[in-house]
């Protein structure tokens, strides 16, 4: 998110929670992404006294029922590597044909000001799930996400293809338009 939009607005100084001494880091216990990002943002708003920007994303799969959705960090447990992860959706998805193994990125964005509500922005990358991993670029579930029209998964690109087309790219473009106003 700070290479994102301090690439729009190189004079802004931005800061993670990271550079505030006892920050809490709230639990993600809301029922949809909206609600998460804004959980994260607010708190840290009220942590901080300042503008804050969180996000909250998810891997949705077609033949799992949007599975692992809003559970896409947990999915398989916490401590479970994302290779781990990886491998597990890609053992769940084996024999599925190509036509069948649609999938999405979905993220939200949420902007809330010290004294303000927050602010909701969402973006979906469309694709599907690739038959074995690819790529070495991203992290996540990047290796296993095909995108038909570049014809790759979405580890395969470079940080600055990845920012113009994934799911957090075009969010975080749409913020940035609302902050250029």
């Amino acid at each position: 998110m700070i290479t994102i939009i301090g690439a729009r607005f190189p004079e802004l100084e931005l800061k993670t929670l990271a550079d505030y001494d006892g920050a809490p880091e709230p639990d993600e216990v809301g029922d949809t992404y909206a609600e998460n990002a804004i959980i994260k943002a607010e708190s840290a708003a009220a942590f901080t006294g300042e503008w804050c920007v969180a996000d909250d994303a998810g891997l949705e799969i077609d033949f799992l029922d949007g599975a692992p959705g809003l559970y896409s960090k947990r999915f398989g447990g916490e401590d479970m590597p994302f290779p781990e992860k990886i491998a597990k959706i890609l053992s769940m998805m084996d024999g599925v044909p190509v036509e069948k193994r649609g999938a999405r990125f979905r993220c939200f964005v949420a902007l809330t000001g010290p004294s303000g509500p927050s602010r909701v922005f969402s973006a979906i990358c469309d694709g599907r799930i690739a038959k074995s991993a690819s790529g070495a670029g991203g992290f996540g579930y990047d290796p296993i996400f095909y995108l038909p029209e570049l014809g790759c998964c979405m580890a395969d690109l470079t940080a600055e293809q990845k920012h113009r087309i994934s799911h957090r790219g075009k969010v975080l473009s749409q913020l940035c338009d609302v902050l250029a106003e």
